[in-house]
């Protein structure tokens, strides 16, 4: 799966229309391969993206809330601890070398 790509449910607060198509368009240019389509390609990936947004939209609209609330700081600190564990392990590797 595409690192980019993050948990979109359960935000507070919601997560807004241009996030969800963010991540579509991300999805789309992980799958495709393409990152800046051309000529015939754009309309096919445009339509993509849009398809993709709707259907997020949807299915995140449709989901129950989880009791656990996620924040966009709580989810950048989780980020930077993860981080800190890769670097770590970059450190301890190096070492053993």
């Amino acid at each position: 799966m595409c690192r980019n790509i993050r948990v979109l449910h359960n935000f507070e607060p919601p997560v807004t229309p241009d996030e969800i198509a963010a991540a579509a368009l991300q999805y789309v240019r992980k799958v495709s391969g393409v990152a800046k389509p051309t000529g015939e390609d754009l309309v096919a990936f445009d339509a993509s993206v849009a398809a993709i947004t709707a259907s997020t939209s949807t299915l995140l609209r449709s989901l129950r809330p989880r009791p656990v609330v996620r924040t966009r700081e709580g989810e950048r600190e989780k980020a930077k601890e993860r981080w800190s564990r890769r670097e770590e392990k970059i450190a301890e590797r190096a070492i053993r070398r």
